[in-house]
């Protein structure tokens, strides 16, 4: 049961500093991807790497780059000429936002990029991504979209 009245907000300062600690979860998160692919499949396994691999790889350097450089536009703050915090940027763990689509893109990358040290042919589960939105929001149990 929800407490009843008004819920609470969170200040500036607080969305400031849980945007900081999101885009440096994120960008462990890519720079971890990258070191066990790039370990794995262009340090150990040079000699049987592919054009294919190198093109991967390109690949989730650029959904990377694009979805880290959105959020942290998103999640730029304005500060005052005397240093004082006047906007603490866009939400970035904001419920259903263009951010949350964005961590999404993130962790399914990094996932397919890691999985894909054993078979190129894991990348075609980015497909998902195509998919996901083009679905019909499913319903829970109280009849909220859970989608």
């Amino acid at each position: 049961m929800q407490p009843k009245g008004k819920v609470g907000t969170r200040g500036k300062k607080q969305i400031f500093e849980e945007n900081r600690e999101t885009l440096k979860f994120y960008l462990r998160i890519i720079l971890g991807a990258n070191a066990i692919y790039c370990l794995v499949t262009l340090v150990f396994f040079y000699s049987s790497a592919s054009f294919w691999a190198w093109i991967a790889l390109g690949f989730s350097l650029a959904v990377y780059g694009a979805s880290y450089h959105s959020m942290s536009s998103m999640a730029r703050a304005a500060f005052s000429e005397d240093g004082a915090l006047m906007d603490g940027g866009m939400d970035l763990n904001m419920e259903q936002g263009m951010a949350e689509h964005l961590k999404d893109v993130i962790l399914l990358t990094a996932i397919v990029q890691v999985l894909s040290c054993f078979s190129l042919y894991i990348w075609s589960f980015w497909l998902l991504v195509c998919g996901y939105d083009s679905l019909p929001p499913q319903r829970g149990l109280l009849g909220r979209s859970v989608h």
